[in-house]
């Protein structure tokens, strides 16, 4: 049994589109062959962008679609709060990199 640490207080955000939080829910049914959402919510104005993806989804789709989504329309931001859902590792920000044409 591994105990985890005391939580972290998160600050509040001062400005739309640069603190957000993310995860997944999974549904029973399939809509058009995609039965998981993204969800992605500002933390300053709460407004959420809720995207539709398939069931085996993996870093590099997920990254594409917060990539296409998320950073396309609010540009880059300086925090985001996401589970440890094995997606969120560091094949997402890999991915993340590659198409924002960041040269490591």
């Amino acid at each position: 049994l591994h105990l985890g640490g005391l939580l972290q207080p998160l600050l509040a955000p001062q400005h739309v589109w640069i603190d957000i939080s993310m995860d997944f829910v999974e549904g029973p049914r399939k809509v058009g062959g995609k039965s998981v959402i993204l969800i992605v919510v500002d933390g300053f104005s709460k407004y959420s962008h809720f995207i539709a993806l398939g069931h085996s989804y993996f870093a590099s789709s997920v990254a594409k679609a917060f990539f296409a989504n998320i950073v396309r329309l609010h540009g880059f931001l300086s925090s985001i709060v996401s589970d440890r859902d094995p997606v969120f590792t560091s094949n997402f920000w890999t991915k993340i990199v590659r198409l924002a044409g960041v040269k490591l």
